[in-house]
């Protein structure tokens, strides 16, 4: 009875965001529709079986019913291997209000201890409310002409508010004295992907909870997108939350959707899993899966990005930085679109490539694919 209880609420949940296109949903009104699922186990690293080439991500996987158990499982392995814990909060933990007219405040107590989130939104002056909004994961690096003179808000995630590292800004805090770890002691070891993904989810759970009459926001037209490190940001908020309708991962690089093997093999200097920034992630994803030891790590980069599926993702490359690993990343993208592919709505993702321009910044020849994902899955617009 419990689970033909649980089978019927996973359905339910699936109804909400059927798209009459293709009967599979475009965004969710939850975080995460696999919570009822169990852990998996979780071998210890030295009994994990050497793994060649990229896992299969469907494995187990016989129709779209499987999908989000399996999901579920890829998310625990990220979490486990890879960035952290990223905890559930319960409702009541959450206290959203808007001062003034524009500013969202989200309060998040756990264990006496509080966690505040401020952004402003930016409404568009055209269109009527609720509006589709777009979140830039510490800002937002796509061109403002792609938003211009569209119903679209647009709002940024300062990631500081929750675990102030940079790799640029003097006077960060070290791994444990962020914000994120007055609420929770024992996750002290994350990396800063899981905390970050952790605080964005809250963000959403305040417009959630205000609800479009406050907030002007429709909850089913949310958008997110980054470059670079912010760029995984973005991806890793995407994937670890089903309330987002479409990511858009500008140059993400290495950690982010390049695979961690495929990085390995590399003639080139990238951002492989020895080099990259571990204030990133867990400590002992180096520890364990460094040099040849990667083909050990049970998950890839590519089923990171699969997390995103049904929803829409778009990876934005430039392989004029070789740093990137963008190789790596077209490996990754064309393991992952077998997903989408598997489900029928293979044109909710694509990896589009294109050199000659600067860091984050966007050429022209890719505004049409970028403006076209934005109308589709922000604007509901039909291709």
């Amino acid at each position: 009875m419990r689970k033909l209880f649980a089978t019927t609420l996973l359905a339910l949940i699936w109804m909400t965001g059927l798209s009459q296109e293709n009967e599979r949903p475009l965004v969710y009104d939850v975080e995460n529709t696999g919570s009822q699922f169990m852990v998996p186990v979780m071998p210890a690293p030295n009994q994990l079986k050497e793994i060649r080439e990229l896992p299969d991500a469907l494995e187990g996987v016989k129709d779209f019913s499987d999908w989000s158990r399996r999901r579920s499982d890829i998310s625990h392995m990220i979490q486990h291997y890879g960035i952290g814990r990223k905890p559930a909060v319960k409702p009541e933990q959450v206290k959203a209000r808007m001062e003034g007219d524009t500013a969202l405040v989200v309060d998040v107590t756990v264990n006496g201890e509080t966690l505040t989130l401020r952004s402003n939104i930016h409404y568009p002056k055209v269109g009527e409310p609720p509006y589709a909004l777009i979140i830039g994961a510490s800002m937002n690096a796509l061109p403002r002409d792609l938003f211009e003179g569209r119903p679209i808000a647009m709002m940024n995630y300062h990631e500081a508010q929750v675990n102030d590292y940079s790799q640029w800004r003097r006077g960060h805090h070290d791994r444990g004295e962020h914000n994120f770890d007055r609420l929770y002691p024992e996750l002290k070891e994350n990396g800063a992907y899981s905390e970050w993904a952790w605080g964005f989810s809250r963000l959403l759970d305040g417009l959630q909870q205000l609800g479009p009459e406050v907030t002007k926001i429709d909850m089913k037209r949310i958008g997110v997108t980054g470059c670079s490190y912010a760029g995984k940001m973005a991806l890793y908020c995407g994937a670890f939350d089903e309330r987002v309708a479409l990511t858009i991962a500008q140059e993400p690089g290495g950690g982010g959707a390049a695979a961690w093997r495929k990085s390995h093999e590399s003639k080139e200097n990238v951002e492989d899993i020895d080099k990259t920034d571990y204030h990133w992630f867990l400590e002992s994803q180096r520890e364990n899966f460094k040099g040849d030891s990667v083909y050990y790590l049970p998950y890839d980069q590519h089923e990171l990005c699969t997390m995103v599926c049904p929803r829409a993702l778009l990876l934005l490359g430039n392989p004029d930085y070789p740093w990137l690993s963008d190789p790596a990343m077209q490996a990754s993208a064309e393991e992952a679109k077998k997903v989408w592919e598997r489900f029928g709505i293979a044109d909710r993702f694509d990896c589009d490539i294109v050199g000659g321009h600067g860091h984050c910044q966007l050429p022209q020849s890719q505004w049409p694919l970028v403006q076209s994902f934005i109308d589709r899955f922000l604007l509901h617009k039909k291709p």
